[in-house]
């Protein structure tokens, strides 16, 4: 069983907090992008206040612990694993909450090489509680548009995760899935989901436009957020996105499963 201080550890040594792989040119572009409402950095989120580039980066140094100085624009960020650890918990009681009432749950991501793992065990952990995990809309086309044009996916869940593919695979249903920040995907998945006369879920966890899409839309959403995307932490500051979690999006995919480990320990769903 992983303790706290066990997972703190881990967390620097995997570089999902402390000094991260994010570069600060990184986060700074983003915070930029996001003031002028790029839909590429919103990722679905429509903010209630006009956040400009300094509310952005205070309200980082807050939720994530990067630094506050607007001077410091070189080298990598930082996130303060204790916002980790203090958000994986909130994210457990949520789970907990959810196993309890053994609600309809969605899980999905735009980043399945990295997270698969990470939310298949979570999608685990409710199913043995007893919480229906959702697979609506799978196999429809999402046409999502990205920085090489529009491109066409499919829909498509792997061990109760959402995820999308490339429609032009030679390889279908079998590459691990495409990077996206999109919150096509989660709206189509609602969509189907509300078309078919439900269940809707309860809850929505994922990144990227999974948890902003959903978050929107008026479900409640969480999941992990690098500082790079300040969507989900708008989000969160807003009331919209119940729960973002801070961490580096971008490390090993076993390097998650502890986190998942300790998610499911923390909500008393360790099978």
């Amino acid at each position: 069983m992983l303790t706290t201080d066990g997972l703190r550890s881990h967390l620097l040594a995997a570089r999902l907090a402390g000094v991260v792989g994010t570069t600060r040119e990184e986060s700074l572009r983003s915070y930029r992008l996001f003031a002028a409402r790029d839909p590429r950095l919103l990722i679905g989120l429509d903010p209630e206040r006009a956040w400009g580039e300094r509310d952005l980066l205070a309200l980082m140094a807050e939720r994530c612990g990067v630094p506050a100085d607007p001077g410091r624009v070189g080298g990598h960020d930082v996130i303060d694993p204790e916002r980790t650890l203090s958000a994986l918990d909130a994210c457990a009681q949520r789970l907990a909450v959810a196993a309890e009432r053994g609600v309809p749950v969605l899980l999905g991501t735009g980043h399945p090489h990295r997270l698969l793992g990470f939310y298949a065990a979570l999608a685990d952990g409710l199913s043995a509680a007893g919480c229906a995990v959702l697979t609506p809309a799978q196999g429809r086309r999402v046409d999502i548009t990205t920085r090489f044009g529009l491109r066409t996916y499919n829909l498509d869940y792997v061990r109760g995760v959402g995820l999308v593919r490339s429609a032009t695979s030679g390889r279908p249903g079998r590459e691990p899935g495409a990077h996206t920040h999109s919150p096509l995907p989660v709206r189509t998945a609602l969509a189907a989901a509300a078309d078919a006369g439900g269940p809707l879920p309860q809850l929505v966890i994922g990144d990227h436009g999974w948890v902003c899409g959903a978050g929107q839309l008026g479900f409640e959403a969480v999941g992990p957020a690098d500082v790079n995307d300040p969507a989900p932490f708008v989000g969160e500051a807003e009331g919209v996105v119940s729960v973002a979690v801070p961490l580096d999006d971008g490390v090993r995919s076993d390097d998650y499963l502890p986190l998942a480990r300790y998610v499911l320990n923390r909500a008393c769903l360790s099978q």
